[in-house]
């Protein structure tokens, strides 16, 4: 499988870190409009992402940790994704669906995602890629590194995914 590190935080003012992080981007941002359809899965994460005219399914597996995790993950194109939806539906059931409003930018080998996500606010992900020969800890050094460069405080960072986030109690009762 494929392998990053990443982090999630949450986001008080994007526009201020929106700043910070196009004065270090060697590129972006692209805006994406994505929404991932999440499916039972006895490991890992399963999802259906949809972005415009593509589809694609990823299945990943990281710790739940504040700060960086290595991910593993991996992807496959999907032409039908109705179809394949349904089928994954059947099969598995749905857990839940995110939408989000996504900037991606590139600083090195990390994607930076500024998200606004539907019913829970903006976030900002690092996700730093890493080849088959470099060790996770080469990752987590990069996105502290970058972390401290773009002023993040460690205090914003959460554990877990997107549909975690919505699935849990406070934001059940929030609604």
């Amino acid at each position: 499988m494929a392998h990053n590190v990443e982090i999630k935080a949450r986001v008080a003012n994007p526009q201020d870190l929106r700043e910070r992080i196009e004065s270090l981007a060697d590129d972006g941002p692209t805006l994406l409009r994505q929404e991932d359809t999440f499916f039972h899965s006895a490991s890992g994460r399963l999802k259906l992402r949809r972005s415009g005219d593509r589809a694609e399914l990823i299945y990943y597996e990281r710790e739940d940790l504040e700060g960086p995790a290595e991910s593993q993950y991996l992807t496959m194109p999907v032409d039908d994704p109705a179809t394949t939806e349904a089928m994954l539906s059947v099969a598995l059931g749905i857990r839940g669906t995110v939408s989000k409003r996504r900037s991606l930018y590139r600083i090195g080998n990390t994607r930076v995602h500024l998200d606004e996500v539907e019913g829970l606010g903006s976030f900002l992900e690092l996700e730093v890629e890493l080849d088959a020969s470099q060790a996770a800890r080469e990752g987590e050094a990069i996105a502290s590194r970058l972390m401290s460069e773009i002023g993040l405080d460690e205090g914003d960072l959460l554990a877990g995914a997107y549909i975690d986030l919505l699935e849990a109690p406070q934001h059940q009762t929030a609604e």
